[in-house]
């Protein structure tokens, strides 16, 4: 094959240009394209190696440039698959000295690879000539402060090719370039801009604030580090607050007392516009959920010196990040932007490790320049499967602290906790900005027993360690709260998920339930109603867990497997693409339906004889349906993925790692999967070590997001 197909080049045509930006037409690409080239990423993409839209885009470029040399081609292939592997540019200098490490293709591929490279230039200075040669490319000389990225001229070129400080040059397809870019001049505003506490200016404001952080964490000890308590000080004063930490660390604990603070100190309490939000509909009930339990609890020990109930009320529903932001179907535009910002004070979001570059600068675009957002997450957690990984780039200080003096002064006067040296910037360098506005809380109040030493284990690449948790868990038996199992068949994790093991959680429940269906009949709607929540809260006790969606140990091998047994049983009867105990998920936003990406219902019939099946989603006390012919985006969600179950928790939690997962496999995919676990955690791998290659496999996305604060790496 000498050209890319025509359909190929069609794709060019939509996709590129949707994922470069704004661009010139296309052109013919003249006979000089270097067709060998095109036909070795084709070669690539046939072994799977590549996508078929990474040599798309390649193809593209050739189109555009007509002298295009193969060093060039190669390098837009590789970015392509890069940015969908969640990388938002290229690192240039990995790419010409450790091609292997950067790719990370399987050994048998590296026959191929050696083929291609012998094209290419030995040394990154032949990489940046063939970029620099071509006009598709936009050289910007310098990657200083955000916002002042050097005077190359802008002629729409697809890719940007930026020279970072020292020998590290970064290739980006024109749009991340410019996402990476807004989030960093964004943030920049807000931590380079310090609010004055109210009322007033000074010392007035600080000694009201410390007066009420001493009555809102009135068990805290000056002598011991109250990291729930100095984060809420650090958030009074600033238009951006980063609050990360693992599982059990009182992140939204800290996110209700922190709006309490703001309700107390705020000049006219009673017009404080307060939104909550999240990624997906999950995480937004959760959300929700915890801040109301917790300002409610926090309500009866203010003796009336604060009306919290107005506050709960006021705050509304949390919402999805896109429905916050006005999502338009089939477009990247949004409903609130610069020019038509969101009416609100401040915004809580949670599960904050889940938002890609995208909607992070959709989202600070947004925001009116007053307000304050408040950032709630886990930033070992995996990052979005989009570009970009925003809460690990902005948290890279938090477990060092880096707090400059002047912060530190600040802590003790309002919060009355004096900051420990180990968490002090190191006196030869400059505090980074950013970290005056990061706080890691740091004991967790749940993880304390196996689940929160395998998490730990596994996030601290102890893999060693990781496997005698689990080794100790099977010699306990199946009670034990940590267990694990490498090799077996397939069938092991069926029963594992409709049976569960020594007497925690599993589909029993659930099949239990639905079996327990009610009469129809008129009067019973109550009575329906109750039986509807309890099918859902009993599926929600349990899930599979996957690394991967296709083949036997994934995600649709084992729905299939699982509806098969379910089957036999007599527990569900299929009759089609919807039956009654159907568990889906959403996997599309739709405003108008009010469901959103994530969101987990079960088809169940109607209270009465006359109604069809119905999908039923539990939010908080809540009920909502949706007529099954009226969703069309949606999976079965007996098994899902590692990454789907983000900002879900469960009684009991089961990690499959599947053979076939390749680079998929990762910590921060086994810590998610672990810490999505309440009681019960069970690991499955189809074979021996892929725990071990796991652990020892910790996930780096390229980002040039910290230079551009200036931060540094």
């Amino acid at each position: 094959m000498s050209r890319t197909t025509g359909r190929a080049r069609r794709r060019a045509d939509n996709d590129t240009l949707d994922l470069f930006g704004e661009t010139g037409g296309d052109a013919p690409a003249p006979a000089s394209v270097p067709d060998g080239v095109l036909a070795q990423l084709q070669a690539l993409a046939d072994l799977g190696l590549l996508r078929r839209l990474d040599v798309a885009l390649a193809d593209f470029v050739a189109g555009q440039d007509g002298h295009a040399e193969p060093a060039l081609l190669v390098a837009v292939a590789v970015l392509a698959q890069m940015e969908g592997r969640g990388h938002s540019c290229l690192p240039l200098a990995e790419l010409a000295a450790k091609p292997n490490a950067l790719l990370a293709w399987p050994a048998e591929a590296l026959g191929a690879q050696q083929v291609l490279w012998q094209a290419l230039p030995a040394r990154l200075e032949g990489w940046l000539q063939a970029l620099r040669a071509s006009p598709v490319v936009r050289e910007i000389a310098q990657a200083g402060q955000a916002g002042q990225a050097g005077q190359a001229e802008d002629r729409g070129q697809p890719l940007v090719l930026v020279h970072a400080h020292g020998p590290a040059p970064l290739l980006y397809l024109r749009r991340y370039w410019d996402y990476e870019r807004g989030v960093a001049a964004r943030i920049e505003q807000r931590i380079c801009t310090q609010m004055e506490l109210e009322p007033g200016l000074g010392a007035a404001g600080e000694t009201q604030a410390r007066r009420w952080l001493e009555r809102l964490f009135s068990s805290s000890s000056p002598e011991q580090a109250d990291w729930q308590k100095r984060a809420c000080a650090l958030a009074l004063r600033g238009r951006l607050s980063v609050i990360t930490g693992g599982p059990g660390t009182g992140k939204t604990y800290t996110a209700a007392r922190l709006l309490a603070l703001l309700f107390a100190t705020a000049p006219d309490a009673g017009q404080l516009r307060v939104a909550l939000a999240a990624p997906t509909g999950k995480a937004a009930a959760r959300l929700k959920q915890s801040i109301d339990t917790a300002l409610l609890e926090l309500q009866e020990s203010m003796e009336g010196e604060l009306d919290l109930v107005e506050l709960v009320q006021r705050m509304g529903a949390a919402r999805t990040l896109h429905s916050l932001l006005g999502a338009r179907p089939d477009t990247r535009h949004w409903g609130f932007h610069a020019g038509r910002p969101l009416d609100l004070d401040v915004l809580i979001v949670d599960e904050a490790s889940m938002i890609h570059l995208e909607m992070m600068h959709a989202l600070l675009d947004a925001l009116p320049a007053h307000a304050r957002l408040v950032l709630l997450g886990d930033k070992d957690q995996l990052a979005s499967v989009e570009a970009g990984a925003v809460l690990g780039d902005l948290c890279a200080n938090a477990q060092a602290g880096c707090y400059a003096q002047d912060t530190a002064d600040y802590v003790l006067r309002v919060a009355g906790q004096r900051l420990e040296p180990g968490f002090m910037a190191d006196e030869a360098h400059a505090a980074p900005a950013l970290a005056q506005h990061t706080v890691m809380l740091r004991t967790s109040r749940r993880f304390g027993g196996p689940i929160g030493q395998l998490a730990l284990a596994v996030n601290s690449g102890q893999a060693a360690q990781a496997q005698e948790l689990l080794q100790a868990g099977v010699s306990q038996g199946l009670q034990a709260q940590v267990w694990g199992r490498e090799g077996g068949a397939r069938q092991a994790v069926v029963d594992l998920a409709l049976s569960g093991r020594g007497g925690h959680a599993s589909y029993a429940a659930y099949a239990q339930a639905l079996g327990q269906r009610p009469s129809a009949g008129e009067g019973q709607e109550a009575v329906h109603r109750a039986w509807v929540v309890e099918v859902l809260q009993a599926f929600e006790r349990f899930r599979l867990l996957c690394a991967v969606r296709e083949g036997d140990w994934g995600v649709a091998g084992l729905n299939r497997a699982v509806e098969l047994v379910l089957q036999q049983r007599g527990v569900i009867r299929e009759s089609g693409e919807w039956y009654a105990g159907r568990p889906v998920m959403v996997t599309r936003n739709s405003a108008e339906l009010d469901v959103f990406n994530g969101d987990i219902g079960i088809a169940l019939p109607g209270w009465s004889t006359a109604q069809a099946l119905r999908v039923y989603f539990l939010r908080g006390e809540e009920l909502h349906s949706v007529g099954v012919g009226r969703l069309a985006q949606v999976e079965t969600a007996f098994a899902m993925t590692v990454h789907k179950s983000q900002g879900s928790e469960f009684e009991h939690t089961a990690l499959v790692l599947s053979s076939q997962a390749g680079h998929v496999l990762s910590r921060e995919l086994v810590y998610t999967g672990i810490t999505r676990a309440r009681q019960a955690f069970s690991l499955l791998s189809q074979g021996p070590g892929l725990l071990a290659s796991a652990v020892g496999s910790p996930t780096q996305r390229a980002s040039g997001l910290l230079r551009l604060l200036g931060e540094g790496r």
